[in-house]
C-alpha cells in the first residue's frame, strides 16, 4: 500500500473515531474547527491573550474564516477581543470566565475519549501506539511546515538565527561569537533567507548569499539550522532542496557551503544530497573545517 493510501486510510479511521464528522464535536454543540480555535486561544494559560495574527499563523486560516469563528465565540460569550496595548494595529483575544470553563470541559472530554480509545489495548500496544503516533505527528508536521523568504528584521527569522548562533557557539570547540546584534548576521548584501514555521514557531532556517570571488554563477548556503526536536524528520533536507531551487532561480549553476566537523549530522546530510568535499574557498567562515560544493542541474 502506498504512503498516500495509508495516510488517507488513517485519516478516514481517525476522523470517524474522534467524532470529527459530527456537527457537535464531543457533544459540546460546536464543530471541530470552532472547538480547536477555543482550545488554541487558551493554550497560553489563564489571563494570557493571543493575537489574531498568531491564531491565523498557528491554525493556517484565512482572515475571513477566522473572523467568522471568532464572532461566534464572542456571541456565545466565550472570548473577548480588544486592541493590543503594545500595538493598536493588532487585536488580542482572551477567554472569558465562561470561555475558560468551556475550554476545560473540552479538555476533559478529549481526555475521556482518548482513554476510551486505548482502553482495550495492552500496555505494550499502548507503547507501540504512542511511539507510532509521535513519529507520524513529527513527519506530517515536517511535510507541512511553511517555508517563506524573510527580511533580516523579521522577528521569527531573528529568533531562528539566534537559536542557530547559540547552538554553534555551544558546540564549536572554540565557540562562535557574532559582533553586534543578531539581526546583523543576516544583512549580508544580496542575501536571501528562508524560514520554516510550524504552529507559528520557527523550526528551520537557512540562507543564500552571492560568492563573487568564486564566479557569478556560484552561490553560497549559509546559516542552515533545524530545531533539535525536528531533526530526523527530513526537514533539513527539505530546506536544503528549497534553497537549491532558489539558487537555480537566481541563475546559479554551483553551490558551495562550509561547516564544522562537530556538526556530523549536517555533514552526513550534505553527502546524501550529492555534495562533494573541496578545499577551503575564499570568503568561507574562519570557524569552518569542512567545505563542500554541488553542481546544480536543471530540475
Amino acid at each position: 500500500m502506498s504512503t498516500t493510501a495509508v495516510l488517507r486510510r488513517f485519516n478516514r479511521t481517525y476522523t470517524q473515531r474522534i467524532g470529527v464528522l459530527e456537527e457537535s464535536f464531543l457533544g459540546t454543540g460546536r464543530p471541530l474547527a470552532v472547538s480547536r480555535l477555543l482550545f488554541e486561544i487558551g493554550a497560553g494559560g489563564p489571563g494570557d491573550g493571543v493575537t489574531v495574527r498568531d491564531l491565523r499563523e498557528r491554525l493556517d486560516l484565512d482572515s475571513g474564516h477566522l473572523s467568522r469563528m471568532l464572532r461566534r465565540l464572542e456571541n456565545e460569550g466565550l472570548v473577548a477581543t480588544s486592541p493590543d496595548p503594545a500595538d493598536q494595529r493588532r487585536r488580542v483575544v482572551l477567554l472569558t470566565e465562561e470561555g475558560r470553563a468551556a475550554r476545560q470541559e473540552l479538555d476533559d472530554r478529549s481526555e475521556e475519549l482518548a482513554a476510551r480509545i486505548v482502553a482495550p489495548l495492552t500496555d505494550r500496544q499502548r507503547e507501540r501506539l504512542a511511539s507510532a503516533l509521535a513519529t507520524a505527528d513529527l513527519l506530517v508536521r515536517a511535510a507541512t511546515v511553511h517555508l517563506r523568504e524573510v527580511p533580516p528584521d523579521d522577528p521569527l527569522g531573528r529568533a531562528a538565527l539566534g537559536h542557530y548562533l547559540a547552538e554553534i557557539d555551544a558546540r564549536f570547540p572554540t565557540g562562535y561569537q557574532v559582533d553586534g546584534p543578531v539581526a546583523a548576521a543576516a544583512t549580508e548584501p544580496g542575501s536571501t533567507y528562508v524560514l520554516a514555521t510550524s504552529d507559528g514557531e520557527p523550526v528551520a532556517y537557512g540562507g543564500l548569499r552571492p560568492a563573487p570571488a568564486l564566479g557569478e554563477t556560484t552561490i553560497e548556503i549559509k546559516r542552515m539550522w533545524v530545531h533539535a526536536d525536528w531533526r530526523g524528520a527530513g526537514l533539513g533536507s527539505r530546506m536544503l532542496r528549497h534553497l537549491e531551487d532558489l539558487a537555480r532561480k537566481q541563475g546559479a549553476t554551483r553551490i558551495v557551503l562550509d561547516t564544522n566537523g562537530v556538526l556530523e549530522e549536517a555533514i552526513a546530510m550534505y553527502g546524501r544530497a550529492g555534495y562533494r568535499a573541496i578545499d577551503r574557498y575564499p570568503g568561507s567562515d574562519p570557524h569552518a573545517t569542512h567545505y563542500f560544493e554541488k553542481v546544480l542541474t536543471p530540475r
